[in-house]
């Protein structure tokens, strides 16, 4: 339920009634716009107590929030979440950019894919440290050794940098190192893990589940900010069907629906929805002109020495025509990068 309340309202009005709510229950989540301040009532059955809240001279109005998922509903927040990584902003006018390769293998491929990626315009670095593999027997990452060199190449560069968690137990280390959280298509009901993002400060990126349906998507969403971390950036990346010409497939569709049903930011990654080079760049430029906030994608300086995806990885030169493409496309629509 969302508690609306009237202009003025005084910090001792808001903390009684805060204190009712928790008393009930419920747990209050306060958003304070330019003029008026709303209150989130968060719980099983909050509606049933629509009378007791609209009897505080406060509240403008109680609205029940009929979706699922509360906090990252549109119906809690109407205007668009914007998230600042140093300076970059995701949910705003501009298009945002994450580029690197698919895991860290070398310090010398990765700072050469870092000063390529920077050149050509890109906002933040990506690179995995702990990955995910289908076969136990492919490679899964430098761990740690890994988030070091990121974390050089973030003082080489300035781009902020973004790795994957896969497990509770590393989530200090890789928000230690990274700047952005993410969480990969596999985890993305991994509800012990997303409680435990809910309580860092770190911007969290939460990838979609190749089977999931977006309304369990959101709700993954949610068992992080419901734990206190609102900073959540949504990735499409694709989505398992019967087509099997590429990798995944990128569901386009999900661009204006998750814009329609939440305030949350959203990229896509063309890179593991594809899979195939040649055709990301298409895509990528499709994601924006659908409306996507920004896009991930995979560049590597040698692609066939890569440690895992990498006829997936762009090369320096293929990424960099696609950025001036990109800038095209999003000036078109209203938008920069």
């Amino acid at each position: 339920m969302i508690l609306t309340l009237k202009t003025g309202a005084k910090k001792n009005e808001i903390e009684a009634l805060t204190n009712k709510i928790k008393k009930l229950g419920f747990t209050p989540h306060i958003s304070r716009g330019a003029v008026k301040a709303i209150i989130g009532v968060i719980g099983e059955g909050e509606n049933k107590f629509k009378e007791i809240f609209e009897s505080y001279d406060i509240v403008e109005s109680a609205t029940p929030i009929v979706k699922p998922y509360k906090l990252v509903s549109r119906e809690f927040k109407k205007e668009n979440s914007v998230i600042d990584i140093d300076g970059v902003k995701i949910g705003g006018k501009g298009v945002v950019v994450m580029a690197g390769p698919c895991s860290v293998d070398t310090k010398e491929n990765l700072f050469t894919c870092a000063k390529a990626i920077k050149n050509s315009g890109a906002h933040i670095l990506r690179g995995g440290a702990f990955k995910p593999r289908t076969s136990p027997y492919s490679f899964q990452g430098h761990g740690v050794a890994a988030l070091k060199i990121l974390a050089e190449a973030k003082k080489l560069t300035n781009l902020p940098v973004i790795s994957e968690v896969m497990d509770t137990r590393q989530v200090e280390v890789v928000a230690r190192y990274s700047d952005i959280v993410q969480v990969g298509a596999r985890n993305s009901q991994n509800f012990d893990l997303l409680k435990e993002l809910g309580q860092i400060k770190n911007p969290i990126m939460l990838k979609r589940g190749m089977a999931n349906t977006i309304e369990e998507w959101l709700m993954s969403a949610e068992y992080i900010v419901s734990k206190g971390n609102r900073n959540v950036i949504l990735c499409e990346r694709g989505i398992r069907t019967f087509e099997n010409s590429t990798r995944f497939t990128i569901d386009l569709n999900a661009i204006p629906v998750v814009k329609h049903l939440t305030h949350l930011p959203i990229i896509v990654d063309p890179s593991h929805g594809v899979g195939v080079r040649d055709y990301i760049p298409a895509i990528a430029l499709a994601a924006i002109a659908a409306g996507a906030d920004g896009i991930m994608v995979e560049v590597h300086p040698k692609p066939t020495e890569a440690l895992s995806d990498g006829m997936q990885a762009l090369l320096p030169v293929m990424f960099d025509k696609m950025m001036n493409d990109l800038r095209k496309v999003a000036v078109a629509v209203g938008r920069f990068a």
